[in-house]
């Protein structure tokens, strides 16, 4: 029998600024890695004023993670060490492994609304220093799935015997965007191991059967993450006004988290060698390197 899936944290988030200047929400971070693991740290925007944006993220390495990008609206120009170039579009999703280690720039343009969120996904140890990568994931490759409207966006993982546009090698991390109509019903039932949690863009929602809408002290509201028990199957249903979220899950690592900025390895040693080959500038390897 589906045993429910039932809130245990709901994290508000602090408003930060990052980058050269980029206002947003820091969901969830480094002191959650325990609760959310894999996931590390959970950025959220959501402005019409471009100048909350506009000076993006210069150059910055990452090593030991993956960064996922998705952006509902908006327009952001990414480059790398690599020679990788292009853009985030208007509910496109980028995936980057930067496993070993990638220096990269993201910067944002003027759009109308900027609104979506950056994931940190941590890698396991034995592949912290795999070769970097990326997954460019577009709109139009990531199956819709219309559920008595209810639309469910599989950015990646599987849902109800479909496969979203991406498949996680190192991390099988589902990844749902789901657009839920005022007053109605959803339900998700997957792997009890896995950490399950959902990010709420728009709207307000109950989380358990036994509870009502009607009750404003029953409803969990709009710009906050929701954490849940480790039980098969996840129910939401939306108040009187439309919802939208995201929803993660995947397999805890359980390995030890030795984080400095943008670099996550698993122990003090890693992230000190990390740092001293950034100061030399023996940060990006080749494939021969590594082998």
């Amino acid at each position: 029998m589906e045993k429910l899936r039932k809130v245990i944290k709901i994290t508000k988030g602090q408003p930060a600024v990052d980058g050269a200047g980029v206002k947003m929400v820091r969901v969830f971070g480094y002191n959650d890695t325990k609760d959310y693991d894999p996931f590390l740290m959970l950025d959220a925007f959501d402005s019409d004023k471009s100048e909350d944006y506009i000076k993006g993220f210069p150059w910055h390495p990452h090593r030991g993670i993956e960064t996922i990008t998705y952006l509902i609206n908006g327009n952001i120009e990414h480059g790398d060490s690599l020679g990788n170039s292009g853009s985030i579009l208007d509910g496109d999703c980028q995936w980057m492994t930067a496993g070993s280690g990638i220096i990269h720039q993201e910067m944002p343009k003027a759009s109308r609304r900027m609104l979506g969120a950056q994931l940190w996904l941590n890698l396991p140890a034995k592949d912290k220093m795999t070769e970097p990568s990326y997954g460019d994931i577009k709109a139009e490759n990531i199956p819709i799935i219309n559920e008595n409207g209810t639309k469910v966006h599989i950015i990646a993982g599987d849902y109800q015997g479909h496969k979203g546009a991406f498949q996680g090698k190192y991390i099988k991390a589902t990844y749902l965007d789901v657009e839920l109509p005022a007053n109605q019903e959803w339900n998700f039932v997957n792997d009890s191991e896995n950490t399950l949690f959902v990010y709420i863009f728009n709207g307000k929602a109950i989380f358990d059967p036994n509870k009502s809408i009607e009750n404003s002290k029953d409803l969990i509201d709009e710009k906050q993450a929701v954490l849940f028990s480790h039980d098969d199957k996840f129910w939401i249903k939306a108040a009187d006004h439309p919802v939208r979220f995201i929803l993660l899950s995947a397999k805890p690592l359980k390995e030890a988290i030795a984080w400095g900025g943008p670099i996550v390895m698993n122990t003090k040693e890693e992230l000190s060698s990390s740092f001293l080959e950034l100061d030399n500038n023996t940060f990006i390897k080749t494939v021969t390197e590594k082998l």
